[in-house]
Order: C-alpha cells, then sequence, then structure tokens
C-alpha cells in the first residue's frame, strides 16, 4: 500500500544519502524541506520533495499535513523496559534524604528489582513489559534496545531476554537486544565478584549464545560493582559469542571505562555523566558513539552528560531514556530532547540529530533508521499544528505528537 503525506509544514532530517552518524559542527545542521511532500509504499520511503515541484502526486491514500512537521521516529538506543513491579518507595527515600548507593546498601536499587523479577513469572513479565513498549511508540518511538540486567541468574537473565524477543516477534518497532548480566553483584556473591563473573561467562554466555538471544554484552563499570579490569575480561567472552560490546560507564566516577570501551570496539559508551579529558582524547578518531541519559540526571538529582563540551570537541553524541525502574522510570524520548536542550545546552538541530540519526547508529540501525532516505524504513512522527520544530523542546509539558507512522502504518 503506497501513502502520500502532502502539505508538511516542514520535512525533518533529509537526506539524500544518509551518513551513519553526525559528529561535532555536523549536529547543527539539520537538513529540511519545507512545505513538503512525501511518499512510501508499504513499509519503505519511496521520494519526497517541495509542493512547488510535485511531480505526478495521484495517489489515492493521501494525508493532508497542512500546518504540521514531520520527523523520523525516535532511535532510544538505552532501555532496561523489562523489568518487574517498580520501585517508588526508593523515590520517597531519596525525598528523605537517602543516596543511590545507600538505598542499594539497604538491599534496594537494582537488586530489588532483581528479587522481583526472579519471582514474577515470564508471562507476567511480558505483559507488563508490552504495555510499557506500547506507550513508548505512541510517544514516537520507532527503534529500541532492550537490556537484560535485571535477573543475576542464569534463569532470570534468560527469562528476560526471552521476553525480548517476543517482544520483538509481536510488535513492528526494531528492537535490538543487549545482555547486561554484569549490571550489579548478586547478595549470593557479595564477597565473590569473580565467582559471578565465571557464572556469565561459563554459563550465561553459552546459553544466550545457544539460543541467539542478544545483540550486544554490556557491563556497569563503576565503584562498587564492576572494575575496568572485570570490563576487559567480559567484553573479550562477548566477542568470542558475536556479541557486540556496550559500556554502562562514568555515571558517578571516571575510573578509565571509556578508554577500554574504545579499545574494546564498544558501538557505544553511556551514562558519561562525568567526563574527563582522557575519556574525551578516548573517543576522538573512534568509532564509539558517546550516549546520553538526561532522564536519569534529571530524575536522580545528578550532574548532566556534558554534551555540550563532547559536541564541541568535535564528538557525536546520541540521546537515550534509559526507562528503566530506579533511576529513569519514562521512556519518553519527547522529554529526553527537550532536556538535553534546556539543561545540556544542546541546539534543537543537535537534539533531533542525537536522538535520530545518531540514536541508529548506537543501535546499529543506521541503514534503515534515523533519516527521512529512499529506501529506509517509513517510521515517522507527524506533530501537531506547531509554529516550528524549535516548538518539540520549548513547549516541553505539551503532547506534540498527532500520528506516529511505524513501518508505513499510523498507530
Amino acid at each position: 500500500m503506497k501513502l502520500l503525506l502532502t502539505n508538511i509544514k516542514e520535512l525533518l532530517q533529509v537526506r539524500d544519502n544518509a551518513p551513519s552518524k553526525v559528529s561535532g559542527l555536523e549536529m547543527k545542521h539539520l537538513p529540511t524541506i519545507k512545505n513538503a511532500w512525501l511518499l512510501f509504499e508499504d513499509d519503505i520511503i519511496t521520494d519526497f520533495g517541495n509542493m512547488d515541484n510535485p511531480g505526478e502526486l495521484s495517489e489515492d491514500n493521501t494525508l493532508d499535513c497542512t500546518g504540521k512537521i514531520v520527523l523520523p521516529a525516535w532511535c532510544d538506543s538505552h532501555t532496561h523496559l523489562v523489568y518487574a513491579g517498580n520501585r517508588e518507595q526508593e523515590f520517597v527515600d531519596r525525598i528523605n534524604g537517602l543516596s543511590y548507593r545507600e538505598i542499594a546498601e539497604k538491599g534496594g536499587g537494582i537488586l530489588n528489582s532483581a528479587k522481583k523479577l526472579q519471582n514474577t513469572t515470564e508471562d507476567d513479565l511480558y505483559k507488563q513489559s508490552a504495555k510499557r513498549l506500547e506507550e513508548v511508540i505512541q510517544l514516537g518511538t520507532g527503534a529500541i534496545e532492550i537490556k537484560s540486567g535485571y535477573g543475576l541468574t542464569t534463569e532470570a537473565e534468560m527469562k528476560m531476554l526471552r521476553v525480548v524477543k517476543r517482544l520483538s516477534d509481536n510488535y513492528p518497532i526494531a528492537i535490538k537486544t543487549t545482555f547486561l548480566g554484569a549490571h550489579a553483584i548478586p547478595s549470593e556473591y557479595e564477597n565473590n565478584k569473580d565467582g559471578y563473573l565465571d557464572l556469565i561467562c561459563d554459563e550465561m554466555l553459552p546459553k544466550i549464545a545457544t539460543e541467539g538471544l542478544a545483540d550486544y554484552i554490556d557491563i556497569f563499570c563503576e565503584e562498587g560493582y564492576f572494575s575496568v579490569a572485570d570490563t576487559n575480561r567480559l567484553l573479550q567472552e562477548g566477542k568470542k559469542y558475536d556479541l557486540v560490546p556496550k559500556i554502562h560507564v562514568n555515571q558517578f566516577n571516571a575510573l578509565g571505562g571509556v578508554a577500554a570501551g574504545v579499545t574494546n570496539n564498544a558501538l557505544s559508551v553511556d551514562h558519561l555523566e562525568v567526563v574527563t579529558d582522557e575519556d574525551i582524547s578516548a573517543l576522538q578518531d573512534s568509532q564509539t558513539m558517546p550516549v546520553a541519559l538526561p532522564s536519569c540526571s534529571y530524575f536522580l538529582g545528578i550532574p548532566y552528560t556534558p554534551g555540550r563540551q563532547l559536541i564541541d570537541a568535535g564528538l557525536p553524541l546520541a540521546l537515550a531514556t534509559d526507562y528503566n525502574p530506579g533511576s529513569a522510570p519514562s521512556g519518553n524520548m519527547n522529554f529526553v530532547v527537550a532536556t538535553a536542550c534546556i539543561k545540556m545546552n544542546l541546539s534543537p538541530e543537535e537534539a533531533i540529530n542525537a536522538a535520530t540519526i545518531n540514536g541508529a547508529y548506537a543501535m546499529g540501525l543506521s541503514d534503515t533508521h534515523g533519516s527521512i532516505t529512499k529506501g529506509k524504513v517509513a517510521n515517522l512522527i507527524i506533530t501537531k499544528e506547531i509554529p516550528s520544530y524549535g516548538y518539540l523542546p520549548y513547549a516541553f509539558g505539551s503532547d506534540l505528537i498527532d500520528t506516529v507512522i511505524i513501518n508505513g502504518k499510523p498507530i
């Protein structure tokens, strides 16, 4: 089926030959067509142009977008969308003065989520997660990465990954899967971190590989969790199973994990609330994408990733939600884009680039997602009537989405 969008106020992120990512000064440029049309057939973008030079636009299935802006659907490259229950009591604990670490030390945090998930059936976990996925699709997300890491046992980690596979099988959105068994150290391995890493390497990884349940491998490189040496060990082990590295790194401390990520050819290094000059030097001339998670900083009240500094150093930057029950209980990419502008000093052009074309890169989806390009998937956001695309981050609390199109079909 063909669908033609006409009278588009402005068509964003239009690229005839889309690069895999944009960096530095390139991020300030957001190519657009005003008074545009866009044609797609089935799930593929086939053509676009200006209404003043329409060619033959005689499609029966036409959608008038007068006053509306059309852009690629958001590409959310970092989430923990599959989890059980919630952690609103920890939210109250933080209000009452407890730190993130203090909450973890009293049995909260990741270990709290792991306990809940271990006691949740796979079907129940799927139902909870499917509801969240449907919500983020309605909010404009057209591609998403989902991590494990709230299982922390072989059985529970496998359960999470199987749920992600079921979501991928049952929903049209592109889903990439990351194995994050090294998210925290289970209480039964409290004084035996190496024993837990042995369990991951010797038992979890072979089983995950046998069932083909993951695209990427990840680790939380942070004080009190896993060291740089642990990171190097696990990422090297993951490569034996063709799992591409990603890293949670520099959320609270800079330990040298960014350089470890680059050395291991990590696709992305995520969080980066703390960034040193050495980290920036390590990222320059690499193929590793820095990923900022401003919703996490907002929710926890910690520093924001210095996105302005990274971009001004000539680096690329992607934005993602970090959707999870403890530190970012929202999958709203519209809020992420707005917060990046308001709190990280990104321009609207930079933020939209970070949430589309660079987000696609951070999931290995550059060839199919992230821009309006002939041959790419027709995943689109059609806004309500708004004055400009700068209005998207400006009116951060408003619902400005009229229609979401996934694989060529309105949702």
